[in-house]
């Protein structure tokens, strides 16, 4: 079973990745310190398909794209949030994280609800509680890229290479 894994407003990029980690790209090193200044339980104990549900301003902070990196290589679903800093939105994008913004969720779910999302159709739908949400989906092109898995990839299938 998926857990969700739940934050407030303002988790920065420090906190999902701190700063004394950012001298490694190996993804595997990132993702044993994702989130350990916020939650020291969640780099142990998280699972391939497990989301994070979060408040406003989520990845506020750096630049660095070590901080979506460090959660696509803990292996999670999707980042919902209330709202994202601009930049790690388009950094998430660039590396091929699935990040929706929906302002409910977050309140109405709990660790252990059942949750799937249609990218295509704009949806979450809670199975545990039989609810479902809205979101603006991603036009088919920035799907596509998601699931390329981002930007670099994305433009090597694009130019045969």
């Amino acid at each position: 079973m998926n857990k969700n894994w739940k934050y407030g407003d303002n988790v920065d990029t420090d906190v999902i990745i701190p700063a004394r980690y950012l001298n490694t790209k190996s993804e595997n090193e990132l993702a044993m310190h994702c989130m350990e200044d916020i939650d020291k339980t969640f780099s142990k104990n998280v699972k391939k398909g497990d989301l994070i549900l979060a408040g406003y301003n989520f990845g506020c902070g750096s630049s660095r794209e070590h901080a979506p990196l460090a959660i696509k290589a803990c292996g999670i679903k999707a980042v919902i949030a209330k709202s994202f800093a601009r930049i790690f939105y388009r950094n998430a994008i660039n590396i091929g994280l699935v990040i929706i913004e929906n302002n409910e969720i977050q309140d109405e779910a709990d660790e252990n609800d059942i949750i799937d999302i249609d990218l295509s159709k704009g949806k979450i739908y809670n199975k545990t509680k039989g609810k479902e949400y809205s979101f603006s989906a991603f036009p088919a092109e920035i799907q596509n890229l998601i699931n390329k898995g981002g930007l670099i990839e994305y433009t090597k299938q694009k130019v045969g290479k």
